[in-house]
């Protein structure tokens, strides 16, 4: 029997829908919102009237694009939770509505959840990447900063979390102040390739177990340009390069020393890596170190399925169909962050 899934992921500022096919990817379309670069963040009004605008053509292309028509679909899984109220909204009405009008039924998808299992999906019927039961993930990314034990594609156990702000949420605050814009991120990742990660030394917590914490970076790196700046007026603009790899390089040895701890606690050597953070080429580069020095198998994400993206939202629904894990139609969402 062919399952064949439709994934709906609104939970942000992204609108995409993918299909998959007995675990396959048949199509993946995204949708971003340019609109909020103005604001130097997501705002959460316009992000819902955005996917109003754009969920019916995104659905209908990825469905041209998958080379079938809407009656093959089994189930409609869609994003519940967390994520921005409003534009959970939109996926879930859109998802209620194709659901009742094909008569195929809903399955609820945790956003944080999907993240992880972005690592089963299968890009070519014979693609054999996915990690083995059980796993440590690394879940990372402008909200999210995890260590999760996965047991199974169902049976997930948060081990350690930021109890502040999340390693994302550290590079985008700290680039604003650098005047690099939003997101942060990918311009603190692209300049730091042509700087010294030794050059300036920030702040790194003492959390007890396998829990976060950034602001103290944060609060570092804050007082350092407040002090330099006093000093010399152009000390951002004259070391730009040298902060994003300083500040790089401190993100990265701590989000790998807890999970290094937590692997050797554990005795587990496979681990993943998730989120939009992931895409960070010294995050990725730091895995293959580890891999080499403590023998890991590690398992990085391709840059497509590193952000929000529907294939991660139609995976995790594939594998609840097989459970017959389905929802009812008074489902709503939920933004409260939660596995």
């Amino acid at each position: 029997m062919t399952i064949t899934i439709l994934g709906i992921e609104s939970s942000c500022d992204d609108t995409s829908a993918a299909v998959i096919r007995d675990g396959v990817m048949l199509s993946n379309v995204i949708a971003g919102q340019s609109v909020h670069e103005a604001y130097g963040g997501v705002v959460p009004e316009l992000a819902s009237r955005a996917h109003q605008q754009n969920i019916i053509p995104v659905v209908t292309e990825v469905i041209r694009r998958a080379g079938i028509d809407k009656s093959e679909l089994s189930a409609i899984a869609f994003t519940r939770g967390p994520g921005l109220m409003g534009s959970l909204l939109v996926g879930v009405s859109f998802a209620k509505g194709l659901a009742s009008s094909l008569n195929v039924p809903m399955i609820d998808v945790n956003h944080l959840q999907a993240h992880v299992l972005a690592h089963f999906i299968k890009q070519t019927p014979d693609s054999d990447n996915a990690p083995s039961f059980p796993f440590l993930c690394l879940l990372v990314s402008g909200g999210n900063s995890q260590i999760i034990k996965v047991s199974d594609y169902d049976d997930m156990e948060v081990i350690g979390q930021t109890i502040d702000d999340a390693a994302g949420e550290a590079f985008d605050k700290c680039a604003k102040v650098m005047g690099l814009g939003y997101p942060g991120g990918p311009v603190v990742n692209r300049l730091a390739v042509s700087g010294n990660p030794k050059a300036f030394t920030f702040s790194k917590p003492h959390i007890k177990g396998y829990d976060y914490s950034f602001s103290g970076l944060k609060t570092s790196f804050l007082y350092t340009l407040r002090d330099r700046l006093n000093e010399d007026s152009d000390f951002i603009e004259n070391n730009m390069a040298d902060l994003c790899a300083s500040l790089q390089s401190t993100v990265v040895d701590i989000l790998m020393a807890k999970l290094l701890k937590a692997s050797n606690d554990l005795n587990i050597k496979e681990v993943a890596v998730a989120g939009g953070v992931s895409a960070n080429t010294a995050l990725r580069d730091a895995f293959h170190d580890y891999a080499l020095r403590y023998g890991w198998k590690v398992h990085i994400p391709p840059f497509a399925f590193t952000t929000d993206n529907a294939a991660m939202v139609a995976i995790t629904g594939y594998f609840k169909y097989m459970k017959k894990d389905f929802c009812l139609a008074d489902a709503v969402p939920f933004s409260k962050i939660t596995l």
